[in-house]
């Protein structure tokens, strides 16, 4: 099956208890999801000009519902396919993927426009109108794409650059108002839950101790477990953006005794963590985000993707022998290192800072690298690949 791929540039409480509530939410008021065809044009203020038309699906269940196109024939307790929008601060990304008895999540479309929003965030974090324009454009033009396709709801949700921010409120109404679609903001614990299960699936053991971490840029997310769902998770406001905005001003060193500054307030934070887990003898260690990705590919391991449910893997010794290289290269000199991206160099240094100390708190001297994380997890459930646990201590914000 071939992959439809589009990407484009720009400038760039109601309490729920789970994400799958959250899916559910879509249907109508008895119950029944509907069908919803879009025509839509966008104008360059981001706002979209719209012609919805609801219709009931056919009684067989075969006929495809929900809110974009619909969601097609049912397999294994879900929907034959599913969509999320999932929009962060350097991207919004539109995901269509089907389930495939045996062969897991299979690609169907996708639909990526850049973004820049840590650019656009002031002093205290707050989205300037800049970004909440560029965050409008996103949306529209993601939506527009996946509406003239057969596909099916799409849960648009938005991470930690806009969940954290003052003005979150703010944001998330001009954007429903400009596009007509109202972004979801999962809590952090939440996204941990789901970025386990989705490591978990990733992984193929459907049992054994396994311990999750996932560097975003606001947060970072830690959960653990043995089975398909997490046994403890945490939220911590950890993540490489803010350490970048707190601690390494432009993302460069001033002094040795900077960088050790931070470390030592790292590794107070975790050991203040009440529940942090540590790694099992017996268990995996699984990192699920592109800092990490992109520091295995920094320091050279190789992809094994040729073996079901491996990856790269990320050494503790490896870590803090490209530290000191990060922190002499600065942000313009780390885009000529290996892995390491253009918009997320500046950060780069604050995210080696977190994955060391994430490794070193949890006593793990290594990490695979997993290609699926929260996204993946609101994937997996809403097709009913796997049994979601509701939380419901961890409701729906925004």
């Amino acid at each position: 099956m071939k992959t439809a791929h589009t990407r484009r540039h720009l400038f760039q409480h109601r309490p729920l208890a789970s994400a799958e509530q959250q899916f559910a939410g879509i249907n109508d008021a008895s119950g029944t999801a509907l069908r919803v065809r879009i025509t839509a044009r966008v104008c360059r203020n981001g706002c979209v000009h719209s012609r919805r038309q609801r219709e009931r699906p056919s009684s067989t269940g075969r006929g495809r519902a929900g809110g974009n196109g619909g969601e097609g024939r049912m397999g294994r307790g879900g929907p034959e396919r599913a969509a999320v929008l999932d929009v962060g601060c350097h991207s919004a990304l539109l995901t269509v993927v089907r389930w495939r008895p045996g062969g897991g999540l299979e690609p169907v479309f996708s639909y990526k426009v850049r973004l820049r929003l840590h650019e656009a965030l002031d002093r205290r974090g707050r989205l300037r109108e800049v970004g909440i324009t560029s965050v409008q454009r996103a949306v529209a033009e993601a939506m527009a794409a996946v509406g003239v396709r057969r596909s099916p709801t799409v849960f648009p949700f938005a991470t930690s650059v806009i969940r954290d921010a003052p003005n979150r409120e703010q944001v998330i109404a001009q954007v429903a108002r400009a596009t007509g679609t109202r972004l979801r903001v999962l809590p952090g614990e939440e996204e941990a839950r789901l970025a386990y299960v989705a490591a978990r699936q990733w992984t193929g053991s459907e049992s054994g101790p396994l311990l999750m971490l996932d560097i975003g840029g606001g947060t970072v997310e830690i959960a653990s477990g043995r089975g398909a769902q997490p046994r403890s998770v945490l939220s911590l406001p950890l993540g490489a953006r803010r350490i970048t905005r707190d601690w390494l001003p432009g993302g460069a060193i001033a002094s040795t005794a900077r960088l050790e500054e931070v470390r030592e307030f790292l590794g107070h934070a975790l050991s203040a963590a009440p529940g942090l887990p540590v790694a099992a003898r017996d268990g995996r260690v699984v990192a699920c985000s592109k800092t990490f990705e992109q520091l295995a590919r920094l320091a050279g391991t190789p992809s094994r993707r040729r073996k079901p449910h491996t990856g790269r893997q990320l050494t503790l010794s490896q870590l803090r022998r490209w530290i000191p290289v990060l922190a002499d290269a600065g942000p313009a000199r780390r885009t000529r290192l290996p892995g390491i991206s253009r918009h997320r160099a500046g950060q780069a240094l604050a995210g080696a800072l977190v994955a060391e100390a994430l490794l070193t708190a949890c006593e793990a001297e290594s990490v695979g690298i997993s290609p699926w994380s929260t996204r993946e997890g609101l994937l997996l459930e809403h097709l009913g690949a796997v049994s979601a646990a509701p939380r419901h201590d961890l409701p729906l914000v925004g």
